[in-house]
């Protein structure tokens, strides 16, 4: 499958990230988690492209079209935007719509200082430039390696999570 290892890993960093906040701020309840989550996954919507070509969506509106600027920032904000609009209660959105963002903020910090092949990361920040940070090249979005890791973290910290608080300390972290 296409990205599997990169779609796990950074939905792995986003769980772990979203958990250690919980350990923080006693609000944050695992649906909280499910937002950073998802946040972190949200840059991949691109690849919907996968099932709905560009040249198709182009075709159907009648104008050039293309999924590629949801994988930069501004994509990032407008999915959390509409995401936090749409499906959010109103008295739930800033929190919601902060979460979702700091999940997408990890996905783009991944892959821009750790993923390619070319040393050069995607231009993050069109359309307001088209720069593209120097990157690591740590390893590809194909490496299985990264996913492995980031389960192992996540796994660490659930672990630690479960020590904190156990079922007859909070019945609502089962």
């Amino acid at each position: 499958m296409i990205g599997v290892p990169d779609v796990l890993t950074h939905v792995l960093v986003g769980y772990s990230i979203g958990t250690l906040l919980s350990f923080r701020y006693a609000w944050l309840r695992p649906a909280h988690v499910t937002l950073v989550m998802i946040g972190a996954l949200s840059p991949d919507f691109m690849k919907i492209d996968l099932l709905v070509p560009d040249g198709l969506v182009g075709f159907l509106l009648g104008i050039p079209f293309s999924w590629a600027p949801l994988h930069t920032l501004v994509g990032s904000l407008l999915v959390a935007l509409v995401l936090g609009t749409l499906l959010i209660a109103p008295a739930l959105r800033w929190r919601a719509f902060g979460l979702f963002v700091v999940g997408a903020l990890s996905h783009h910090v991944l892959d821009v200082a750790l993923v390619t092949a070319t040393g050069y990361s995607y231009a993050v920040f069109w359309p307001l430039t088209t720069y593209r940070f120097p990157a690591a090249d740590l390893f590809l979005s194909s490496d299985r390696w990264p996913a492995l890791v980031a389960g192992g973290l996540a796994l660490t910290i659930w672990l630690v999570g479960h020590r904190i608080t156990t079922p007859e300390d909070d019945p609502s972290r089962l």
